[in-house]
């Protein structure tokens, strides 16, 4: 069985710089879009739990609004502290114009 894909939005509604959050089964995902090239990651930071979708886009990272923690939105690896354990990334793809977020796709950084 594969895995199925959700959509989070249309591509031309989703301008560089942006992001947008979603929920599937239980899993807050936040969608970013970087350049034209979207990433997803787990919207919770692995330091204390805030949600990364209010952080600041630096690049490809983000940074956690509560305590400055960096993640990359390419691997999901925490690279600053205060968090040492990296999110989840999920497969993110546009298909007809929508950007798409495939279920089940979740993997650490290695």
């Amino acid at each position: 069985m594969t895995a199925e894909w959700t959509n989070v939005a249309r591509a031309d509604d989703f301008p560089p710089g942006s992001c947008r959050t979603l929920d599937i089964d239980g899993v807050a995902i936040a969608v970013f879009n970087v350049d034209g090239h979207h990433h997803a990651i787990r919207d919770q930071c692995t330091h204390e739990a805030e949600l990364l979708s209010g952080g600041k886009l630096l690049g490809d990272r983000i940074v956690c609004p509560a305590h400055g923690a960096q993640f990359s939105l390419l691997t999901g690896e925490a690279l600053s502290p205060p968090a040492y354990e990296p999110v989840a990334i999920f497969l993110v793809r546009v298909k007809n114009g929508m950007v798409q977020v495939k279920k089940n796709s979740s993997r650490n950084a290695s």
